[in-house]
């Protein structure tokens, strides 16, 4: 739970929106570590495996649920390893909408506890827009279009977006690879997205 996810969650917040970012990280004992440092992100994940992701979000969705949101009105965004939890959560769970921001793994797996989800995309229980760069060096454009194709049959809205000169972390304004302008497109998405597919305003 680092400044720029607190930041994010501000600004869903100041969107209209009662924002939630939970702790996935908790179980390794919590932190953080820097985007650039590979080696210090790596022991974040021990202990975690989708089924603790599933049971922090279900926990997330009740607390929602405690603030009057029935789950058709709730909608969840996740940024890389976070892409991947949208997706996820969009299989196995029913609710308003999902958005993944250059989510790594749903194709190719990247973590032995952690496998492909893209078998699953026949299967999707929630509408889900993925935004992806096409210079990024750790989900290739085959991937994307692997996952668009295996997409094609899903039983709910789907809509892939890819931004052809940007690099993964494209919406991160602390990296490198922020991308102006198609951080704000990708902004802007994601607000049609939720205005298209949650049940209700100020969800």
């Amino acid at each position: 739970m680092n400044p720029y996810i607190e930041r994010v969650t501000e600004r869903f917040a100041g969107a209209g929106f009662d924002a939630v970012a939970p702790a996935f990280f908790h179980r390794a004992g919590g932190g953080t570590a820097p985007y650039d440092d590979f080696a210090q992100v790596i022991p974040l994940y021990a202990e975690l495996t989708d089924d603790g992701i599933l049971m922090d979000l279900d926990a997330a969705f009740a607390h929602l649920g405690s603030l009057g949101h029935a789950p058709e009105s709730i909608g969840v965004v996740g940024f890389c390893f976070g892409g991947r939890v949208t997706f996820l959560a969009a299989a196995r769970r029913r609710f308003g909408a999902a958005v993944g921001f250059y989510g790594g793994g749903i194709v190719t797996a990247r973590f032995p506890q952690f496998p492909t989800l893209v078998d699953e995309s026949d299967s999707l229980q929630t509408p889900w827009l993925g935004l992806f760069g096409d210079q990024d060096g750790s989900i290739p454009v085959e991937d994307v279009e692997t996952l668009r194709t295996a997409l094609v049959e899903a039983p709910v809205a789907i809509e892939i977006v890819r931004y052809g000169a940007s690099e993964h972390g494209f919406f991160c304004e602390e990296r490198p690879s922020f991308d102006p302008i198609a951080s704000a497109d990708a902004w802007s998405r994601t607000m049609d997205w939720f205005d298209r597919h949650l049940d209700g305003a100020g969800a």
